[in-house]
């Protein structure tokens, strides 16, 4: 039941983020989830625009983020302007749009033109049928604060372009919303310390 996979990574990438979400709503079994969102008890009539989520942050409940369902495998400047329109209506300033497919070149252009109102993030189903910081393979990885970051640069005598850096566009950065500039705290499994810590900076 990919639908139900592709919801609970979404549902789990914002509580990475730091939104609020209910335990229930990511464990909700295959069942649940067509009776609760299907028009007839079968999981190929799960609309995609009825599985939206609304989530806040944890730490600061006007803060807000959406994640959108299309059904049209290719999504244009139409939907991009209807996704834009809805985003200011309820004064939430960021959204992430899951694809069956592609933007088309133009809503691309689109969502870069509207960068600097709105925060729009884009990922197609296929990479969210799994969680990938749930490999046993990706180690953890914590965003630093703005005073975590400050503390941490004091601490070593640095500047943030001497840390090692982590691509904007790396699965895990896209992941937790990795904004350049910000600071991830990345652990890792040591055979002879334990764990082995390392900072990048995200450009």
């Amino acid at each position: 039941m990919d639908l139900r996979n592709i919801r609970r990574t979404c549902l789990e990438m914002l509580r990475d983020r730091g939104y609020q979400i209910d335990k229930e709503d990511v464990e909700m079994s295959g069942r649940k989830f067509v009776e609760k969102f299907a028009t007839e008890p079968d999981p190929e009539n799960v609309r995609r625009d009825a599985i939206t989520i609304l989530a806040s942050k944890a730490d600061d409940p006007t803060h807000q983020a959406f994640v959108f369902f299309f059904e049209d495998p290719k999504l244009g400047v139409k939907a991009i302007k209807a996704v834009a329109v809805r985003m200011r209506d309820e004064r939430v300033p960021r959204s992430i749009l899951v694809l069956q497919d592609k933007l088309t070149p133009f809503a691309k252009q689109c969502i870069q033109e509207m960068s600097a109102k709105f925060a729009i993030e884009v990922f197609a189903e296929g990479e969210l049928r799994v969680n990938i910081t749930r490999h046993s393979m990706v180690p953890q990885h914590q965003v630093l604060s703005r005073l975590d970051k400050a503390a941490l640069l004091e601490r070593y005598k640095v500047k943030d372009t001497q840390l090692p850096r982590i691509q904007h566009q790396d699965p895990v950065a896209r992941y937790l919303g990795l904004e350049r500039g910000q600071v991830v705290r990345i652990v890792r499994g040591s055979e002879t310390a334990g764990r082995y810590v390392t900072y990048r900076l995200c450009v």
